[in-house]
């Protein structure tokens, strides 16, 4: 060890300089007391400047208010001979007399020497690393920046996207395949908007192939065709009209479609189904849903009043024939006419409760078709709070025609030239003769459930039929 020692005695002073400038950017031997006595810049190092009128001055004068404390406790334990609590130390040095670098961070590695009083610092200038955390915090900042950006766009499109009333579809041009959808072309396509996303926009219409199908949309697109290209949904079978626009984003070309149903092919809107649900559970109305044979599915609560149920499950899957006075007959006469015309309208019955009551209801039949499943709606209203008041010619749903019409106009005629005991009776008659062809029209000639609805037997309602001269009127006598 002595022996290497001597070797580096014999070292020449500008040797030594030269290695202190080649392991450290700045190189001062300092005394235990603060005092610079020898200070070396590394010439290659030109940005901090000149640095020669710190030596014999003590460098308290050229640090930092926040970097004395750490310089202390170095002095401190090289004057006592005790080892440093830190082998480096980073301090700010501040010179204003130093027009190059006023102020610089070094980071100062701490090595003892031969005399016990001057410890020997070499220093690397922090300034590129400083510089560097710098550019690295401005490029995360500018990233921060970005993605921000990215979700504000994200945000708008999502928002216009779902507020927008048209049907819309993005599609990528190169796969054929649905980028994204709003809740309405979703509706439009009839799936859902999670099973839509991905898939090929082709398969969702009938008779197109891929690549004829989104060439043609493309074509369509530069034509700027206000009819657009005319298909027809493969599941709700719905003839739409595409609107297309073709635009590159990143590089790629996209498809935004616009999605327009033919005039009364309109979808429900979202928000309507919603109310339609609460109107079915909250209306005033009695409800019922049934299938093509008229079985319940489906009741509201005031259904359940008027019937006095307990419960759904205590109506589902019974036959709505059995809330009905006349039976089979009432169900039979409002389906077949609900097919037949699609709806039937204000046809007046009574409806029997579970333990035997009666009331007087105005009922309408809608004929459902979904999806290829058949079945019926009807709305119930409790008329019984009027009954006294209704005319009974309108008890039934009137259609006298133009015999009706005659009669009363004959009546009228009798005024005048016949007692009133006449008159009544003929009265009587124009009204029999109107109920008997309501209820045979209601019925489609069907003479048995036309008896039962007037109350009547079979051979009363021939002989009524024979009286007015209806016998042979309509196609089919039920029996």
């Amino acid at each position: 060890m002595d022996n290497d020692f001597n070797a580096l005695a014999l070292t020449g002073a500008k040797q030594v300089s030269q290695i202190l400038t080649a392991a450290a950017d700045l190189a001062i031997v300092l005394g235990t007391n603060g005092t610079v006595r020898s200070i070396i810049v590394n010439p290659l190092i030109p940005s901090l400047g000149r640095l020669d009128h710190w030596k014999d001055r003590d460098i308290r004068d050229f640090l930092a208010a926040d970097s004395l404390p750490k310089l202390d406790v170095l002095l401190e334990a090289g004057r006592t001979g005790e080892k440093a609590v830190a082998e480096a130390i980073e301090v700010n040095h501040v010179d204003t007399g130093n027009t190059a670098a006023p102020e610089f961070p070094i980071r100062y590695s701490l090595h003892k020497t031969a005399s016990p009083d001057t410890i020997l610092m070499l220093g690397r200038d922090l300034r590129p690393i400083a510089d560097l955390q710098h550019r690295l915090v401005k490029a995360q900042q500018a990233l921060d920046r970005d993605h921000q950006t990215q979700r504000d766009h994200e945000t708008r499109y999502r928002v216009i996207l779902k507020a927008s009333r048209h049907a819309l579809v993005l599609v990528d041009v190169a796969s054929g395949r649905i980028v994204d959808l709003n809740a309405q072309a979703a509706q439009v396509l009839g799936a859902d908007a999670d099973t839509l996303i991905g898939s090929a926009f082709t398969q969702e219409f009938d008779g197109r192939r891929r690549g004829e199908f989104i060439e043609g949309l493309v074509l369509a697109a530069a034509d700027d065709s206000r009819s657009g290209v005319q298909v027809k949904t493969r599941r709700g079978k719905l003839d739409v009209a595409i609107h297309p626009v073709v635009f590159r984003a990143a590089g790629e070309k996209s498809l935004l479609c616009r999605i327009e149903t033919a005039p009364g092919t309109g979808t429900i809107a979202p928000e309507l189904s919603g109310m339609l649900a609460q109107l079915f559970r909250d209306g005033p109305d009695a409800i019922v849903m049934t299938d093509r044979l008229g079985k319940i599915r489906s009741v509201n609560d005031a259904f359940l009043n008027l019937t006095e149920a307990a419960s759904p499950a205590d109506v589902k899957g019974r036959s709505l024939s059995d809330f009905l006075s006349r039976g089979s007959v009432d169900l039979k006469v409002l389906t077949d006419n609900a097919t037949r015309a699609g709806r039937m309208r204000a046809y007046v019955t009574r409806l029997q409760g579970a333990f035997g009551s009666q009331l007087s209801v105005e009922m309408s039949a809608t004929h459902l078709n979904a999806d290829g499943v058949a079945g019926f709606a009807f709305v119930i209203r409790d008329i019984s709070r009027m009954e006294s008041m209704r005319d009974t010619s309108t008890a039934i749903v009137p259609n006298p025609g133009p015999v009706s019409d005659d009669a009363l106009r004959d009546v009228m005629g009798m005024v005048g030239s016949a007692p009133l005991k006449d008159i009544v009776a003929a009265t009587t008659d124009v009204v029999e003769r109107i109920c008997i062809e309501t209820a045979v029209e209601l019925t489609h000639n069907n003479r048995v459930a036309a008896a039962e609805m007037l109350g009547l037997s079979r051979q009363s309602l021939y002989v009524k039929l024979r009286k007015h001269g209806l016998l042979n009127k309509g196609g089919r006598n039920g029996g």
